[in-house]
C-alpha cells in the first residue's frame, strides 16, 4: 500500500508536468534513441529511455537481459515506467528506489537546466533473476533532457550487474555529480523527500534505512 502510494506520487510528479512540444522533439528523441542503443551494444546492460510527455518507454536489452529472462533487442511500451522490470525488484528496494527518484526530481528543480545532466542517481537493488532468486544489481537514473519550461522530458534508467554482492540494509542510494564525483547520500537526499512524502512515508523510509 505504501509502495503504491509512493509510486503514485512519482507518477504524478513526472507525468503531471506542463509539457511544451517543439518541432525539434522528434529529431532529439531519435538522436537519444540512437545513442542509448549504441551504449547498450557496448555495455551489455539494460537501458530504459522514458518519454514523460508521451508516457512511453524504449527499452534496449543487452546480454544482461538474460538475467531477467529478456531477449536481446528493442522493446517499446506505452508507459514511462518499466513495470516489466519493477515487478522483479524486491518490494522494499523498489520503494526506496522510487523515493530516491522523487528526491532526485526535487533536487533537479534547484538546478539550472544546463547543470541537470551532470547528476544521476546510483543505487544497488535486489532483483529476481530468471530462476526467481534475488541478487544485487546496479541501477542508475539520469534525466537527459528538460524542455524550455523546465519540465523533465527524457530520462534514462540503466540496469547492470553489481560486483558488490555483500548483503546489507538499504539500497545505498545516492545522487551523484558525475562531473566532480561528489554525492548526496541518503541522509541528505531524504531532506528533499519531505517536500513530496507524507509523515508516515518518511517514517517507513527511516525504518527501511535501519534495516527493519
Amino acid at each position: 500500500m505504501e509502495q503504491r502510494s509512493i509510486q503514485d506520487q512519482l507518477t504524478t510528479a513526472l507525468l503531471g508536468q506542463s509539457f511544451s512540444s517543439s518541432s525539434q522533439d522528434t529529431a532529439l528523441l531519435d538522436e537519444y534513441k540512437r545513442l542509448v542503443e549504441g551504449y547498450v551494444d557496448i555495455d551489455h546492460s539494460i537501458a530504459v529511455l522514458s518519454d514523460f510527455q508521451a508516457n512511453r518507454s524504449y527499452i534496449y536489452v543487452g546480454s544482461f537481459g538474460k538475467y531477467f529472462g529478456l531477449s536481446c533487442g528493442h522493446i517499446v511500451i506505452e508507459s514511462a515506467f518499466e513495470e516489466c522490470i519493477f515487478d522483479k525488484v524486491h518490494p522494499d528496494d523498489l520503494t526506496e528506489r522510487h523515493i530516491l527518484e522523487l528526491s532526485y526530481f526535487e533536487h533537479q528543480k534547484n538546478l539550472l537546466p544546463s547543470e541537470r545532466q551532470k547528476y544521476s542517481t546510483i543505487s544497488r537493488i535486489r532483483a529476481s533473476n530468471a530462476e526467481g532468486e534475488y541478487c544485487y544489481i546496479n541501477h542508475r537514473t539520469i534525466y537527459l533532457k528538460s524542455q524550455p519550461n523546465d519540465s523533465v522530458w527524457l530520462a534514462l534508467c540503466i540496469y547492470a550487474p553489481s560486483v558488490d554482492l555483500l548483503p546489507r540494509p538499504g539500497i545505498d542510494g545516492k545522487i551523484v555529480n558525475r562531473e566532480t564525483g561528489e554525492s548526496i547520500s541518503f541522509e541528505q537526499y531524504r531532506n528533499y523527500s519531505q517536500q513530496v512524502l507524507s509523515r508516515r512515508e518518511i517514517e517507513i523510509l527511516n525504518l527501511i534505512a535501519k534495516g527493519m
